[in-house]
């Protein structure tokens, strides 16, 4: 029997060329809407800080948004960078939004500090921390969600007893096995570093424990799709994201830009190189080609489920983009 994978959307809340955060945040909760309305499982957000083209530093509070916008579909972060914040802060964040939009909210944990270093120190975090300080974050937030002990003084409230759906995101093989051995579900950021990704999967599963949260591993991978009515469409919408990731890359991002045709054959080879080694997690092109991307994908990494990201400058061409990738209904035999 075939098996159904669920699809999700990823959210940067982009900003445009020409536009600001209000219109950012506007199509946001306008594709979150279409989102629900076309049967995507959750709508993530992710926290970014000192980036002119991202719109959702403040993730808890576009989250909260969002999930007040919305009505059904699971809203969440991918992810909140723990070393940016009180373990205690986040909890009581997330179980004000618990509280407020009950069994719709999901925290993803990143301990990268989604910034350059300079932006990290301005949000008072310290760079010579060990390794180990994420897994005990991690630990620590789950203590507060769960029931409190008689001779617990710090509570969260709200947000004890809560017991709310964490995940553990990654690039790497850390992130894999800590979220194995915490026996929390995975989400690897494909999307956008893709390199240890069969690796990362393989791992996690292998040395999966179960826990009171999930009795078997569930690995989300992300992936990027630029759909349209026609592959030249597809490959012009693409190169906004194209443009972004090079401007990262060059040390100088920037909102995002509006497309441009014929872009790739503007770059150099090693410009290139560089797109296809970031964004090898993709598929762009026709309603056949972009269902053709993704059920490879998901039959070759075996995930659980797909979160997608659809970069595009025009908002009614993003809006379009989700919805052929609405219609594929992913069936993997």
């Amino acid at each position: 029997m075939p098996r159904m994978i669920p699809l999700s959307v990823l959210d940067l809340s982009p900003i445009i060329e020409g536009g600001d955060a209000s219109r950012a945040f506007s199509n946001t909760l306008d594709l979150a809407r279409h989102a629900e309305a076309w049967g995507f499982n959750r709508y993530w957000l992710a926290e970014h800080h000192n980036m002119t083209g991202i719109a959702s530093a403040a993730t808890a509070v576009v989250i909260g948004h969002v999930a007040g916008g919305t009505s059904k579909i699971r809203v969440g972060s991918g992810g909140i960078m723990l070393p940016n914040h009180a373990p205690l802060v986040i909890a009581e964040q997330f179980g004000t939004l618990e509280a407020l939009y009950p069994g719709r909210i999901d925290l993803g944990l990143g301990r990268a500090p989604g910034t350059d270093q300079r932006t990290a120190q301005a949000l008072r975090r310290t760079l010579q921390g060990d390794v180990n300080d994420f897994p005990r974050d991690v630990l620590e937030v789950q203590h507060y969600f769960s029931a409190v002990q008689p001779d617990q003084f710090v509570q969260a409230v709200p947000g004890a007893g809560l017991n709310l759906p964490i995940w553990i995101l990654g690039s790497s093989l850390f992130g894999a096995q800590l979220a194995a051995m915490l026996g929390l579900p995975y989400a690897f950021a494909s999307h956008f570093a893709p390199a240890a990704l069969m690796q990362a999967i393989e791992l996690y599963r292998a040395e999966f424990k179960p826990s009171q949260q999930l009795a078997a591993p569930y690995v989300m991978v992300g992936f990027n799709a630029f759909a349209a009515d026609s592959e030249e469409e597809a490959d012009f919408l693409r190169s906004s994201s194209q443009q972004s990731f090079l401007s990262l890359r060059r040390g100088n991002p920037g909102p995002l830009p509006p497309p441009i045709k014929n872009f790739t054959q503007t770059l150099s080879a090693q410009e290139l190189e560089v797109l296809d080694s970031v964004l090898s997690c993709s598929t762009d092109g026709s309603p056949e080609t972009v269902y053709a991307g993704i059920v490879e994908f998901a039959a070759r990494t075996g995930a659980d489920e797909l979160i997608v990201t659809s970069h595009i400058y025009d908002h009614d061409k993003r809006l379009r983009s989700f919805e052929i990738i609405a219609d594929v209904g992913i069936a993997i035999d």
